[in-house]
């Protein structure tokens, strides 16, 4: 009993600048991305105004939603008329990869209060999984809120850009700056391709989407999600039987 008493008095308790100082390490580390993503928070913006959405109802979208890619794949499926079934399914499976985040973070958040497990699962985001998953050894709560939150201001004031700018610029959509998604993704995904299992899901998610893309197929992409995935799993068995 004394020895386990003098082992917690050795160990240093967390202090208050000690959270601070993970805080803004997160948010550090996550700056980059942030940055990056501001051609993507301006075409949100504009293309909600252009949606005939209100100056509210735009701001709302990045601030209370907070899914780039589900605000643009929704507000692009509504702008072409698409159907409401269609709209909700493809949303659904864009997001449904943060079940994945949250099971990767799982084990990092667990002993939270359910208030601060809420807060992260609001702010996770890809970005945010980058970040994070980059970062097992100081995976902790003001890490990640610092990382979090720093991504979400940077949306949220990128995207009040993009609306202001989609009411004085016209035609905004004409400067293709939905060529930053595919930036930052890739910014994202390479990095994670450490094997062959996940090179033949990426090629094949790739390769289908154009196809889908091309056959004018309403919810192609998350056809080609579901694809890559499924030959992803494929491969692994396939290897693993190999070994």
């Amino acid at each position: 009993m004394e020895l386990q008493t003098k082992a917690l008095d050795d160990c240093p308790l967390p202090n208050k600048a000690t959270h601070l100082k993970v805080f803004y390490q997160g948010a550090f580390d996550i700056l980059p991305l942030s940055i990056a993503v501001l051609p993507w928070g301006i075409l949100a913006g504009s293309m909600a105004v252009n949606a005939g959405l209100s100056f509210a109802q735009a701001f709302a979208m990045s601030a209370v939603i907070f899914a780039g890619a589900a605000q643009l794949v929704s507000l692009g499926l509504v702008m072409s008329g698409a159907s409401f079934f269609t709209i909700v399914i493809t949303v659904f499976f864009i997001s449904a990869q943060h079940f994945i985040y949250a099971l990767n973070f799982r084990q990092d958040v667990m002993y939270l209060p359910l208030k601060k497990r809420l807060v992260l699962g609001f702010l996770l985001t890809d970005e945010l999984f980058a970040v994070g998953i980059a970062q097992k050894a100081q995976r902790s709560f003001a890490y990640l809120l610092g990382a979090g939150l720093c991504f979400y201001l940077a949306w949220c004031l990128f995207s009040l850009l993009g609306i202001f700018l989609a009411n004085v610029i016209p035609d905004l959509e004409r400067l293709h700056l939905d060529f930053s998604i595919v930036a930052v993704f890739i910014c994202i995904i390479v990095p994670m391709i450490k094997n062959r299992a996940t090179l033949m899901g990426v090629m094949t998610t790739l390769i289908s989407a154009l196809v889908f893309h091309h056959l004018h197929i309403e919810a192609g992409t998350v056809f080609a999600g579901l694809l890559g995935m499924f030959t992803a799993m494929c491969t692994a068995k396939l290897l693993e039987r190999k070994e």
